[in-house]
């Protein structure tokens, strides 16, 4: 793989005209942002999730209702939990340091235990007690950077792969983490010729082990591919020309192909905006471009197809799967309408986002590689963070995971905690009551599941009324029915954007 001139070609990190000579801090900003959250923190305490953490967390929760029995193993999670320093604030959700946590369950009693990830940016950042490196928000540049792992946050994932544990950033490498303690152990190179290469925080591992991912710089145009083996070697590695090519945060693997959606955003040469700030909004207007749907084949890591969708941002996927032949795949992902990448810097100011259920929709779409004819089905209003069964990770599968925001909320807040019949449409729910903010849920299969609702929907929930944080655990086959458990620690832990439940 040609990997320097992959490195150079992207906008992103070491091309933001920044390295070698570091250029004035936007402290000013950054001082008036940590002042009006922290203003608008004392009128409102559920913006709490929002807040900077110092130091780690180690806890045993007082479990309400029962864990099942069955139910033994880590939940991993990862998410930004430094958002201050030295009284200066990130401008973005997305640039915190990132956060380690596990929530142990041994069938008597859950543990928790939170630690910051000593990637080289906040070791460097901590002794100097301030930030350094440009963020992907946020563009303080106060001392200048090697390459793209200087400026590492690890902060998006945490993946369990080949006995090993990641912590993930999809602008860098992975950083390996001790499972046992949370302990940085450093950054990952699965090979020599990848070194420093993106490396997304949403991976895909198939049922028989294999990890498929990719990576990608803004402006680059260009996507790496990686298949690596259950044992953890790299079995095919590949890059595809991807033009007009900016944000990419995750894709769906199904038996044959890889799906990527490239949603409409240009990228600005403007080296005096943070990189975020350089995502220019595409899709609106009598200019509007389409979203682009990539259909990538496995067996050569060549492109397929293109297709078109109405201009959607997009975050993440549920799944993707083939129909017998390989001539219709389909898949499920969130989309959501207009610049939602621009929409996530205002909670880091205090300002809480409109509720528009609408705008944000778990959708199936499918397409028939034939024809090159597209149909989309929605599923869910309000929807984010979707996941299926790992067992059913590229094949076809029947229910879908998801949070939403309940429609009679003002504010987006997800509340709600949701398993979808993808088939038809229907949800088995159950909405938390106010105060509360609800993460990511994952699927847990029992040991010899028969079906996809035959095990639990584990996950975290915030209770800022009390200022406390439990893991919660669903019959998958009952949500509707509430947590069967509430494992509830006496303190808040950070929100965390996604992670995964490793089997005892």
């Amino acid at each position: 793989m040609q990997r320097r001139h992959f490195l150079k070609a992207g906008l992103g990190f070491a091309a933001l005209g920044l390295a070698g000579a570091a250029r004035a801090a936007a402290g000013t900003d950054a001082r008036s942002t940590y002042d009006r959250f922290h203003a608008a923190l004392a009128r409102d305490r559920e913006l709490s999730v929002y807040a900077s953490l110092e130091g780690n967390q180690q806890g045993r929760a007082v479990v309400e209702g029962r864990i099942p029995a069955e139910l033994r193993g880590t939940f991993f999670r990862n998410g930004p939990g430094r958002f201050e320093l030295g009284g200066e604030r990130y401008h973005h959700w997305f640039d915190g340091d990132g956060f380690a946590q596990a929530w142990r369950l041994d069938g008597e009693t859950v543990t928790h235990q939170g630690r910051f990830v000593e990637t080289r940016k906040f070791l460097d950042e901590s002794a100097a007690g301030q930030f350094l490196y440009p963020a992907f928000g946020t563009s303080i540049a106060r001392r200048g950077f090697r390459d793209n792992d200087s400026l590492n946050t690890a902060n998006t994932n945490l993946l369990p792969f080949n006995d090993r544990l990641y912590a993930l950033w999809e602008g860098g490498s992975a950083t390996e983490i001790d499972p046992a303690t949370l302990a940085t152990i450093g950054t990952k190179t699965w090979r020599d010729d990848l070194r420093a290469m993106p490396f997304s925080a949403h991976p895909k591992v198939e049922p028989d082990g294999t990890l498929w991912n990719f990576g990608a710089l803004p402006g680059g145009d260009k996507v790496a591919l990686y298949r690596i083996g259950a044992d953890g070697q790299v079995l095919q590695a590949g890059v595809i020309a991807v033009p007009q090519l900016a944000l990419l945060h995750d894709f769906a693997v199904s038996a044959r192909h890889l799906v990527f959606v490239v949603p409409p955003y240009d990228v600005s040469d403007d080296t005096n905006l943070s990189l975020a700030e350089r995502h220019v909004w595409a899709g609106s207007g009598a200019a509007a471009r389409p979203t682009r749907v990539v259909v990538v084949a496995k067996d050569t890591l060549t492109i397929r197809r293109v297709y078109e969708l109405p201009p959607r941002m997009v975050f993440h996927f549920g799944n993707a799967w083939d129909e017998a032949g390989g001539g219709v795949t389909h898949f499920d992902l969130v989309l959501h309408e207009g610049d939602m990448l621009a929409a996530t810097y205002q909670v880091m100011e205090g300002v809480r986002e409109p509720n528009r259920p609408a705008a944000h929709a778990a959708m199936r779409v499918s397409l028939d590689h034939r024809t090159g004819r597209t149909r989309t089905m929605r599923l869910l209003d309000g929807a984010e963070f979707p996941r299926v069964m790992p067992q059913v990770v590229g094949r076809r599968h029947r229910r879908l995971a998801a949070l939403s925001s309940d429609a009679r909320q003002t504010s987006l807040i997800l509340d709600t905690v949701n398993l979808v019949d993808v088939d038809t449409g229907r949800s088995d729910a159950w909405r938390f009551g106010a105060g509360w903010r609800v993460e990511e849920h994952v699927l847990v299969p029992r040991k010899g599941a028969r079906g996809e609702t035959d095990g639990w929907l584990v996950g975290v929930a915030q209770d800022t009324n009390t200022g406390t944080s439990a893991l919660t655990v669903f019959d998958a086959a009952r949500v509707h029915a509430g947590p069967v458990a509430l494992a509830r620690v006496p303190y808040r832990t950070p929100h965390c954007f996604h992670g995964n439940f490793l089997a005892a």
